[in-house]
């Protein structure tokens, strides 16, 4: 059976873009979830999961300086573009510190940079991570989230993984997408929205992936969301949703029930069900 991953992007934060993600996977009947957005994970917020697995993830390797063979003579010092005998944080990993200690006082070891969580929710397993704050190596980690996602639906014979990617166009993006023959792009009605919607186009246009759009709270400027639309037609693309700024969303998203039972109807009126349906194809 092959697996299909469909990933949910935006071209900026703050679009819905997890919102939807959540929206949509009650749909699914047997469904792994992945969170891409390492960097800031809220999506396992919606869903109350139970974590039943914890790993850690290691980034870069980081120097460390054995201050008892030290002789301090100063090489490593002279000789680091980027501050990090005084400042580790500052550390890329790129190891000269250690090729010119003429002691050895100086090794290159694993880091540390966040953890990695397979936990349990009422749709099925959920896999997320968190980057610490201030280490790199996010796109790393997304693809290791993809990975675990992967082993999971493989060994459970589930047929669709559905992961919220993080937004923008950076490494952990294109870590998200590569891959994926399908994703849904969300925007917004703003001028900052249309601009980056482009850039996200022209990224996901390259990976030959089949979009599909959602305009979030499309209502606040029907102007701009009429500009987004005009684009899209021009590129050859419709939009599946449009979403309203509506009270009943708001509600869902306090109750961590996306779509509760009283809103439902509301978001299948709107189009997720038939955004789903297509996903599903």
């Amino acid at each position: 059976m092959e697996i299909k991953e469909i990933v949910v992007i935006s071209g900026k934060g703050g679009t819905g873009k997890t919102t939807v993600t959540s929206s949509l996977i009650p749909y699914f009947q047997n469904v792994v979830i992945g969170d891409c957005d390492v960097d800031a994970p809220n999506l396992q917020i919606l869903f109350n999961p139970r974590n039943t697995v914890k790993e850690d993830f290691f980034g870069m390797k980081k120097a460390l300086l054995n201050k008892e063979l030290c002789i301090q003579c100063g090489k490593c010092y002279e000789l680091c573009k980027f501050g990090a005998v005084e400042n580790i944080k500052k550390c890329e990993s790129c190891g000269l510190c250690e090729y010119v200690c003429p002691v050895g006082a100086i090794k290159m070891v694993d880091n540390k940079a966040g953890e990695i969580f397979e936990s349990d929710t009422k749709y099925g397993k959920i896999i997320h991570a968190c980057l610490f704050p201030g280490e790199e190596n996010s796109g790393k980690l997304v693809a290791e989230v993809r990975k675990k996602a992967k082993k999971t639906a493989k060994e459970k014979n589930i047929e669709y993984i559905i992961l919220d990617g993080a937004p923008g166009v950076a490494c952990n993006v294109i870590s998200s997408l590569t891959g994926v023959k399908k994703a849904v792009v969300v925007t917004e009605p703003t001028l900052s929205g249309l601009h980056d919607l482009e850039r996200v186009l022209n990224l996901i246009e390259r990976f030959r992936i089949k979009p599909y759009f959602v305009i979030n709270k499309f209502d606040l400027s029907k102007e701009i969301s009429d500009k987004i639309e005009e684009f899209l037609n021009e590129k050859g693309f419709e939009i599946s949703v449009k979403i309203p700024f509506d009270k009943k969303i708001v509600k869902s998203v306090i109750k961590k029930s996306i779509p509760s039972v009283e809103e439902k109807e509301f978001f299948e009126q709107i189009g997720f069900k038939k955004l789903a349906e297509e996903l599903m194809k």
